[in-house]
């Protein structure tokens, strides 16, 4: 988990962090509000919009701004958006997931497909990496909140399925279509957690060097960049030192 758990430490570090909040809060925004509109504008009555809104809660997203995302999609004239996954490979052969929200699936196609060229990387068909990953639900804790075994029994009364720790975080792992009801019994144990999401968990991983991490660094922030897309999830692993120099 080395090279996985420092990836956001590594973004803290390196500054533009009005940018990087604004562009973090809009999306967050759109998933609230493509949530509320495909479903109930209730968050205890929609599982999907209470997980975004806890997400967003996690990061300091304001109340003000949830709010009128939730408002936004009970709209007439509320967008209307497509959810569109791409897959390719990144610098080092290193797996990646794009996942986007669009109101026009050509700019997007055409956008995505041009970062992946422009920075060492191939755009694939869909299909073409995700065997090698598993749809997983992910909710993280601060190492603050107990010890390892605090959080294994946690997570195992909770209905998690397993726990990576390594003195900073704790991530527990569960089946997707469970995130909603492991993170709630999570919450009433153990309190707010730094995130709660949906992600794409690596099955098997690619080991970079100083090289390849500078070259996937400069396409993961390129896609990230790109208002339609909601997350980027690469393979990759890289040493300590690696991470370190980074």
């Amino acid at each position: 988990m080395a090279g996985h758990s420092k990836w956001a430490n590594i973004q803290h570090r390196k500054g533009r962090q009005d940018k990087i909040r604004a562009k973090l809060f809009s999306k967050m925004a759109k998933e609230i509000t493509v949530a509320a509109k495909m479903g109930d504008p209730d968050p205890e009555k929609n599982p999907r919009l209470r997980l975004a809104v806890k997400e967003a809660k996690s990061q300091s997203v304001p109340k003000d701004v949830i709010d009128r995302a939730i408002k936004k999609s009970q709209g007439g004239d509320a967008d209307s958006y497509d959810e569109i996954r791409y897959e390719g490979y990144g610098p080092g052969g290193v797996a990646v997931i794009v996942e986007t929200m669009t109101d026009n699936r050509n700019r997007t196609a055409s956008t995505v497909r041009s970062t992946f060229s422009k920075n060492g990387g191939n755009l694939g068909e869909t299909g073409s990496v995700g065997f090698m990953f598993d749809r997983k639900g992910q909710v993280v804790y601060s190492a603050s909140v107990g010890d390892e075994d605090t959080v294994m029994m946690a997570a195992i009364e909770a209905g998690a399925e397993d726990v990576e720790s390594d003195g900073e975080v704790h991530v527990v792992w569960c089946a997707d279509t469970d995130l909603s009801t492991v993170s709630t019994a999570l919450e009433a144990e153990l309190g707010e957690s730094e995130t709660t999401k949906l992600v794409w968990r690596p099955t098997t991983t690619t080991e970079l060097d100083l090289e390849g991490m500078e070259k996937l660094m400069k396409l993961i922030e390129a896609l990230e960049d790109d208002d339609d897309v909601q997350t980027v999830t690469a393979n990759f692993e890289a040493s300590d030192e690696v991470m370190e120099q980074l």
